[in-house]
């Protein structure tokens, strides 16, 4: 199945009436599909959304999930940022009901990634951040974003994690990286050359690579231990991180919940010494 439209051609003699559908509007927009929920496709293809769930099963894959997966493999990487702006002018509706289709676009995101959890992968990685000497958040561009909540949280918690971006003096920052150590790399299409070749050289100095990304298929995947994705996509110029900040937030909370004491105890210090610089707004 490593061309995902010839096998779609191929067994179009075999559909019904709605999966010809389905495999029409796949054809003639190939630069499109990769990024539409389920949802999406059902409405434009005209069926239900039962019927495109279906259609990937009949090609053998384990859901739409999977199919999405290799469509993304196929076109994602040839998409400019320019051009996902021109598809989301394509695909979104102009007037007040597109901006609902985006959050119905985002609860989809976080119902995919909820679905397709790996949950012995989810506690695994909990584990090894609990052991960790020193955790570095690996992330750069967009993803930044990602990777500034997740280091926030974790070092209020654990008090050993450091960000690390391509802008950085990041070969100073992980020179003396280890196997006690784990390194985060947080990246989605399109992927960061700087966080593979990161990820790849902590995991070369013996250290845990923690992944979060998009799908099996990302680049990172190669060359992490562990590996937790979250969906992303969105017709349009921007990538959707609601569910990824979703499983971020799931990945802290249960951080939290094992260091419950400890945590508690350092939080009480925290807050002592956000009252010492008048850190927070007080009630009038």
């Amino acid at each position: 199945m490593s061309n995902v439209y010839q096998h779609i051609a191929e067994h179009m003699q075999e559909m019904s009436k709605s999966q010809l559908k389905i495999a029409n509007y796949i054809l003639q927009n190939q630069n499109t599909v990769p990024f539409l929920t389920v949802g999406k496709l059902a409405k434009l293809s005209g069926v239900s959304e039962a019927t495109v769930v279906r259609f990937a099963t009949f090609l053998g894959y384990s859901g739409y999930p999977e199919l999405q997966q290799y469509m993304q493999d196929s076109v994602q990487q040839q998409l400019t940022t320019a051009e996902r702006l021109k598809m989301s002018q394509e695909i979104y509706d102009e007037e007040e009901l597109g901006v609902y289709e985006v959050f119905q676009d985002d609860i989809a995101n976080i119902k995919a990634t909820m679905e397709k959890l790996d949950v012995a992968a989810f506690r695994e990685a909990v584990r090894l951040l609990l052991q960790a000497e020193r955790v570095y958040v690996v992330a750069s561009r967009s993803a930044l974003s990602l990777g500034v909540f997740l280091q926030y949280y974790l070092n209020m918690m654990l008090g050993n994690t450091e960000l690390v971006s391509s802008g950085d003096n990041f070969p100073e920052k992980l020179y003396a990286v280890n196997e006690k150590d784990v390194v985060i790399g947080i990246s989605f299409s399109r992927y960061t050359n700087s966080t593979i070749e990161i990820l790849s050289f902590a995991k070369d100095k013996g250290a845990t690579t923690l992944a979060i990304t998009d799908n099996l298929l990302s680049p990172l995947i190669p060359h992490a231990h562990v590996s937790l994705t979250a969906s992303s996509q969105m017709p349009t110029f921007i990538d959707s991180f609601v569910a990824p900040l979703s499983l971020i937030n799931s990945l802290i909370t249960y951080v939290g919940k094992q260091k419950t004491q400890e945590f508690t105890d350092r939080l009480e210090m925290l807050e002592e010494v956000w009252n010492r610089f008048d850190i927070f707004a007080k009630k009038r």
